[in-house]
């Protein structure tokens, strides 16, 4: 008999792990997602034209955390799982709450978030450790997250299971020309060089003011650098607007939203992602999403990367906080030929161990 498995995401709009992961699974298992969040999203879409059988607990119906968690409830009594797979904060703790209580088999979460609840929000941790204990296992997704978990958290290292993001390297690698020149033409993003990428919403810790400060001085430079802020909506966006006021409205473009993240990549000639902590990123898809991108990036070391990014060997890495290494880096990058064929060339080969069969092989391995 398949195993029945039930995904429980909350606050997913567009996703392409989990379009990857519905389809993999769908044709070896009875695959049910349970989607806490919006009525009408990119997620739902492909669920609906692949088939993988879904509901929805809509926030627009305004009903109350608890509201809510008893339709997680009754939904998983209705589907009777043996096994229970939550993703991000909301699912966490509804789906291990609801499966414990239900004696589900398999009770598993990825841990999507690091620190955050150490060093932001701190009365979310004691519902991560209910959690981390309601739990049969966990997938970290880095090194940093398992080392947060048992060393700041005191979860059973027996219950861990450290499974890198897995990805569809080729869909990175080769983008449609037609789709990347539809992309340049839809966001306005003119034939100028360098297009220097920034992918990360509008965060205190994803460190875009010194992006912002770093192209001010790599523009003194280059009069023609570009600058693309990609998901550029959140908190902390007043902030960075006031940064941006005095750079001229043609240098750069805000992206609120874009689907087609291979083209993106694709238009851009050097990518920056400079989280502000070592423990700030749990993962950072960026990291491997760029490299197979083939694009030439700085990075600071945050998340996954202090496990496979090499300082001038597959990305140039700097300080915490600092718009002039930023600025000094891709400066370095730009006028440096051999430099960014390297880069480039290393950046592809590094990240081959994230590929999508590995993280399927071993999520089938933990279902088992």
């Amino acid at each position: 008999m398949r195993r029945k498995i039930v995904y429980i995401v909350s606050d997913v709009e567009k996703s392409l792990a989990f379009e990857w992961m519905a389809a993999h699974f769908n044709s070896r298992a009875e695959l049910f997602f349970l989607l806490i969040g919006k009525r009408q999203t990119a997620l739902i879409s492909f669920l609906e034209q692949t088939g993988v059988r879904y509901q929805v607990v809509a926030d627009e119906d305004g009903a109350s955390f608890f509201r809510k968690w008893l339709a997680v409830l009754s939904l998983l009594r209705r589907e009777r799982p043996h096994v229970v797979h939550a993703h991000l904060w909301r699912a966490q703790l509804m789906g291990m709450t609801a499966a414990w209580l239900l004696r589900v088999p398999k009770r598993i979460f990825t841990r999507h978030h690091a620190a955050l609840h150490h060093e932001v929000y701190p009365t979310g941790l004691k519902w991560d450790k209910l959690c981390n204990r309601l739990a049969t296992g966990i997938v970290a997704i880095s090194q940093n997250v398992q080392n947060i978990l048992t060393q700041w958290e005191g979860a059973a290292p027996a219950k861990i299971h450290l499974i890198h993001h897995g990805f569809d390297l080729a869909y990175f690698a080769q983008p449609d020309p037609q789709a990347v020149a539809s992309l340049r033409q839809r966001h306005g993003v003119p034939p100028r060089r360098p297009v220097i990428g920034v992918i990360a919403r509008y965060l205190e810790l994803k460190g875009i003011p010194y992006v912002v400060e770093a192209f001010k001085t790599i523009r003194k430079e280059f009069p023609e650098a570009f600058l693309i802020l990609a998901n550029a909506h959140g908190v902390y966006a007043p902030v960075i607007k006031k940064s941006l006021a005095d750079v001229p409205a043609e240098a750069y473009k805000e992206v609120i939203f874009e689907n087609d993240l291979a083209s993106l990549y694709a238009v851009m000639d050097i990518f920056v992602h400079v989280p502000t902590g070592p423990h700030v990123e749990a993962f950072g898809q960026t990291y491997v999403e760029a490299l197979a991108a083939g694009v030439p990036a700085v990075f600071t070391l945050s998340g996954v990367a202090p496990e496979f990014i090499v300082d001038r060997k597959n990305a140039c890495v700097v300080a915490f906080r600092n718009a002039g290494d930023i600025a000094s880096a891709i400066s370095n990058i730009w006028q440096n030929d051999a430099l960014r064929e390297n880069l480039v060339t290393e950046g592809k080969r590094s990240v081959q161990p994230f590929s999508l069969e590995n993280m399927l092989h071993k999520l089938e391995t933990l279902y088992a």
